[in-house]
């Protein structure tokens, strides 16, 4: 008897994880074809489309994260030119932004950008005001927007968003104070501390895949 519920348990959850499965790489797809921005309202749709609306099988952010890295590595074939380009741009980015302390962050470093994705860059500065003069006066137009960033468990706030577009690629600067260069924001995937790279840590990246490209061809 205990054997039989054992078992029947064991299968339970191997269907579950089978619908947790399919669902992320439905919600993958949703957000490499159809434009979908945001994991949880791709995840729903999907779970929707295949009909299946337990809780239990819905899969975590970054489940589809990782289908979607997937998906786009197998039937993109244009996704890694495009994710190299932004990188290469992110680059140059940084470096003429280097007075700001810059992190990229977001789907460029993450490997799951798009031709939607712009390249999304932290500046660090106590003087919000240092960043709009800045690109005055270097002449670059640029809108501004506002974002809320959760910087801990107990706190989020909202945080000066400047974006413009160069060499045909979307920009997307957030600033912040210097002092949260310390510990990254949350992220709103997994609600850990954003994943973020240095200047040298985005030369170091491009490097490795140069190489990796040289030793593949």
């Amino acid at each position: 008897m205990h054997q039989a519920r054992q078992h029947a348990h064991q299968h339970a959850q191997t269907r579950t994880r089978e619908r947790r499965r399919r669902v992320a790489h439905e919600a993958a797809r949703l957000m490499a074809e159809s434009g979908y921005r945001d994991y949880h309202q791709a995840k729903l749709k999907a779970a929707e489309r295949l009909g299946i609306f337990d809780d239990a099988s819905l899969p975590a952010n970054r489940e589809i994260e990782d289908a979607l890295r997937e998906y786009q590595r197998l039937f993109q074939r244009e996704h890694a030119d495009g994710l190299r380009q932004r990188r290469e741009a992110a680059l140059r980015a940084m470096e003429f932004f280097a007075g700001f302390e810059p992190r990229l962050v977001g789907p460029v470093l993450e490997g799951t950008a798009d031709a939607r994705s712009p390249v999304a860059l932290h500046l660090y500065c106590d003087d919000f005001e240092a960043v709009p003069r800045f690109l005055e006066q270097h002449h670059i137009p640029a809108e501004t927007r506002e974002r809320r960033l959760r910087l801990d468990r107990e706190r989020a706030e909202d945080f000066p968003v400047w974006v413009f577009s160069a060499e045909e690629l979307g920009f997307d600067l957030t600033v912040l104070p210097l002092d949260v260069l310390r510990q990254a924001p949350l992220s709103n995937v997994d609600e850990k501390p954003m994943k973020r790279a240095s200047t040298a840590q985005v030369r170091q990246m491009l490097a490795e895949e140069e190489i990796s490209l040289f030793e593949r061809g």
